[in-house]
């Protein structure tokens, strides 16, 4: 007894010194800050809520149980049998851009999307592992990236839907930060940012609902069901969101991480129709439908929002569900012929146009 109190003993330091000390973790919520966000509809007693009353509080014990099935339970084709190749895009290719609005899609939720001259970032991710520390968790699908992370040109914009390690990550905020003009986030999540080097003036922080504008490019923070945090004590103390992007010819949504609810049609009421939208779909399991959608709804959502295309998103980078890697892009696309709903299943790099897009895109995922 006294032996494996001991070894709790130390598991409990370790993890305080750990999450308290080590850089990753990111910022925490001033009583200032408190005090602003008790300003917000969704936010109180030191917490950010959904419209619904999701998700579920986890105790310790049932998040070390679902953790452990995580990673003890043995999923077919999990993972692609070899590393993801992608399409290579030249930093002279970016720089200076002032042709009609595009993406490109670095896996996951991450983008560069080029509109009136302008570059922004989305959620980039570019580390191997979306998790504190590379030892606690498994490499991403693809080793490379359209363009190196260094090589990127000046940046524009940063928009991050919230803080989670795949979407909000720690090393790539370190290698963009210098060449960043501004970065856009919900509620709180610029106390990482701030944690990690980025002065207060670079950042504006916004509600649900709430908008900013930068040379003629429209922001619009929007709702999103779902949940944050970093470490445990954290949960819920930033806020998520899903975005519209608008320009004076296009419009875009991206959906962030969202279960499916009834804000999909609220946000097309008010903002669509969108020319695309960025959609989640992966990472998904019926024990938490409520916070990530099934591929199914992933369409619903779509067409919710009144996309006249949806591009499935979160999904060939990272393995954080226990369904296979090509269910969600399987699933979702089934569903979209069957609501007649245009979809785009473009490669990682390959060069999507906002508008006047004639490609045709493959099943590239098939042949792997």
């Amino acid at each position: 007894m006294i032996t494996v109190l001991s070894i709790i003993g130390v598991l409990v330091v370790f993890y305080v010194l750990f999450t308290n000390f080590y850089p990753s973790f990111g910022g925490s919520i001033s009583k200032e800050d408190q005090l602003e966000y008790a300003k917000s509809n969704q936010y109180k007693a030191g917490k950010f809520f959904n419209k619904n009353p999701v998700p579920k509080e986890l105790s310790f014990s049932e998040t070390m149980g679902l953790a452990y099935k995580f990673f003890t339970t043995k999923v077919p084709n999990g993972r692609p049998d070899k590393n993801l190749k992608v399409k290579q895009v030249d930093s002279l290719h970016l720089a200076n851009y002032k042709g009609e609005a595009r993406l490109f899609w670095f896996g996951h939720s991450s983008f560069v999307l080029q509109m009136d001259g302008k570059t922004i970032l989305i959620d980039p991710m570019f580390s191997k592992v979306a998790a504190p520390h590379p030892l606690l968790g498994t490499n991403r699908f693809n080793s490379s990236f359209p363009i190196e992370i260094e090589k990127l040109p000046k940046i524009d914009a940063v928009i991050y839907s919230h803080d989670h390690y795949d979407h909000l990550d720690y090393e790539s905020v370190l290698k963009i930060k210098d060449k960043v003009s501004h970065f856009y986030v919900p509620l709180g999540v610029g106390s990482h940012l701030k944690a990690w080097g980025v002065t207060q003036q670079n950042i504006t922080e916004l509600d649900w609902w709430q908008n900013a504008s930068f040379d003629g490019i429209d922001l619009v923070c929007t709702p999103a069901q779902h949940f944050s945090g970093r470490k445990f004590g954290t949960r819920q103390t930033t806020l998520w969101a899903s975005w519209v992007i608008k320009s004076k010819n296009e419009n875009i949504f991206f959906s962030g991480d969202s279960g499916y609810s009834k804000h999909f049609k609220t946000i097309g009421e008010k903002f669509g129709p969108f020319d695309i939208g960025l959609m989640e779909c992966g990472q998904y399991n019926k024990m938490w439908s409520d916070i990530h959608m099934m591929p199914e709804e992933t369409a619903l959502a779509g067409r919710d929002i009144k996309a006249k295309r949806i591009m499935p998103i979160h999904w060939a980078s990272f393995k954080l569900a226990l369904h296979s890697w090509t269910d969600p892009i399987t699933r979702v696309k089934a569903k979209a012929k069957a609501i007649n709903l245009d979809i785009i299943t473009p490669e990682i790099g390959q060069e999507i146009r906002i508008k006047n897009d004639t490609k045709s895109y493959s099943n590239w995922w098939e042949s792997l």
